[in-house]
């Protein structure tokens, strides 16, 4: 599978504050890739890095396979993005929005392309109505026609169901779904509302304080075999010794001062119970979890 987007320990820093740090990941061609974390923890700087408006301070950054620093202009004219709202002209009409940055990006779309950009974002019956009409999901799909508009490759999404009511979320759901299967389009797509990344993503990114916590699969991610389960213990240092010298070593995947995260099937709850009451380590309390944006929250509020 061909990787579209390649970061390589990157990192950024703004005077004594490291919002991106050390970060590598792979985009592959036809993903959809969940780029997850709390606000500040970093997506929108490495966002504003992939599309060359801040510069990093150390690491590299590939895309379509090129260097991105020595190949800019080349790289980004097969990339569409929306940064969180867009900046649209809400007193021109969604068709002449279109027209008016087509021109502005160098193309010239017919008219009937016009018109089926504005197809595939479901507003091709308002295409004649001024954006200041628009709802803000509306405003956002207009954004999106136009990051469509000389058909990139990849399309970067930074927060795009921001400040948007249910059904502007369920649209723009819906419209990354149709652009990856019936459009064949790359898409990375950053969101704090992890249950819309969880039915749209095949793959995810988990990163807090700028630094990758979790990159797999959503599919390994979501699967209903896989639990989260978290014990809290009368003296989680003891319990981690006696961990150490068990089988469920591999399964942890975080821990704290307080409480131990394992990830497991949850088939294999009742022998972890037993075993540790064998280990001789005091449980307060040990709790199934399930949700990705459950697990989320425990990884990114553990340090």
């Amino acid at each position: 599978m061909n990787e579209i987007i390649k970061v390589t320990n990157l990192t950024k820093q703004f005077k004594q504050i490291t919002a991106v740090n050390n970060l590598s990941f792979n985009v592959n061609s036809g993903d959809v890739y969940g780029f997850l974390g709390q606000n500040g923890a970093g997506k929108s700087t490495t966002i504003r890095m992939l599309l060359t408006l801040i510069q990093p301070t150390n690491g590299s950054i590939e895309i379509f396979g090129l260097p991105l620093q020595n190949n800019r202009n080349e790289i980004l004219k097969n990339i569409g993005a929306v940064i969180e709202k867009p900046d649209v002209y809400k007193y021109l009409s969604a068709y002449d929005n279109l027209k008016l940055f087509a021109r502005l990006n160098g193309t010239r779309p017919t008219h009937h392309q016009l018109m089926q950009q504005l197809e595939i974002v479901g507003l091709a019956n308002r295409a004649k109505d001024k954006v200041a009409t628009f709802s803000q999901g509306m405003k956002q799909r207009v954004g999106i026609a136009i990051a469509l508009i000389h058909q990139p490759q990849l399309i970067i999404l930074d927060e795009p169901t921001n400040g948007l009511d249910p059904q502007g979320i369920a649209d723009i759901r819906n419209l990354i779904i149709k652009l990856s299967k019936e459009h064949g389009k790359t898409i990375l797509i950053s969101s704090h509302l992890l249950s819309e990344i969880e039915q749209i993503a095949t793959r995810i990114l988990i990163i807090d304080k700028g630094k990758k916590i979790i990159e797999d699969t959503a599919t390994a991610l979501f699967n209903p075999s896989q639990t989260i389960v978290e014990i809290e213990t009368t003296n989680n240092e003891f319990a981690l010794q006696q961990l150490q010298k068990s089988k469920w070593l591999t399964s942890i995947q975080q821990h704290t001062t307080n409480t131990i995260t394992f990830k497991l099937d949850k088939s294999q709850i009742p022998t972890l119970n037993s075993n540790l009451v064998e280990m001789q380590i005091q449980l307060i309390s040990i709790k199934p979890r399930h949700s990705l944006e459950d697990y989320f929250l425990r990884v990114t509020t553990a340090n």
